[in-house]
């Protein structure tokens, strides 16, 4: 009999070993639970620090005209929605070329940058327009309302090109809803224009103003137009936080 006890004891031991309690278990799920949370948030922030990390690295290798460099806080934002539309699959997979308008500077200086991510060198540096109620020498004010005669900003794929009233343009797709997704039904375009030149502004203080679209010089064009179109990126800049707090484009 007694070995017959002892053999019960033995099966109940080992029984028992593989149970836990109700709260031990629970215990031991979150334990585990938070070590996937911890693995996952320092898998992110070494994506993270890994592509700001690579857009340091071509900031510095892209040789800028001295006195005419891109705010480097400003590239990074530019590539970081680069990066998330050709993820999404609305950029060419070969498509290499950054268009950059920093709304933030003086209209009397050179704030639009066309860039060969590949070659890492700037094709262009020009002179760019904001809308005519945007501001006068400075942007200040943006919208995506119809005749309002306000520049938009955010994310642009620069689509065909067209002859009209302002000749040859480009037409401009915008990407951020609430922001300038009504691009393309107000005619937000870039076309050239006389007013966007350096006589113009010596002679009133500032450039032209356009009705919203990025316009440019007419020599530089069909020049620019004719690097950037067919589904490449333009961003329009400007350190507006309720913009940049919602463009989904931004998020990394």
């Amino acid at each position: 009999m007694k070995a017959l006890y002892s053999l019960l004891g033995a099966a109940y031991i080992v029984t028992t070993s593989f149970y836990l309690s109700p709260k031990k278990a629970i215990e031991k799920n979150e334990i585990s639970t938070k070590k996937i949370v911890r693995l996952a948030d320092t898998k992110s922030e070494k994506s993270a620090a890994t592509a700001v990390s690579s857009s340091e690295e071509l900031y510095r290798s892209i040789v800028f005209e001295q006195g005419h460099e891109l705010n480097e806080e400003v590239f990074f934002k530019a590539v970081t929605g680069f990066e998330n539309m050709k993820k999404a699959g609305l950029l060419n997979g070969d498509s290499h070329l950054l268009t950059v308008c920093d709304f933030s500077m003086s209209s009397n200086t050179k704030r639009l940058w066309v860039i060969d991510m590949n070659e890492k060198k700037v094709l262009f540096n020009s002179l760019v327009a904001h809308g005519k109620n945007t501001g006068e020498e400075f942007a200040t004010n943006f919208s995506n309302t119809e005749s309002s005669l306000q520049s938009s900003l955010g994310f642009y794929i620069t689509d065909a090109t067209y002859d009209g009233d302002n000749g040859y343009s480009l037409r401009l797709l915008g990407m951020d809803k609430g922001f300038n997704d009504a691009a393309y039904r107000r005619a937000i375009v870039m076309h050239g224009a006389d007013y966007v030149s350096e006589e113009f502004a010596a002679m009133h203080k500032r450039i032209g103003r356009s009705w919203g679209c990025p316009a440019v010089p007419r020599d530089l064009t069909k020049p620019i137009i004719n690097t950037i179109k067919g589904r490449n990126l333009l961003f329009i800049y400007y350190p507006d936080e309720n913009y940049l707090s919602k463009s989904e484009w931004l998020k990394a």
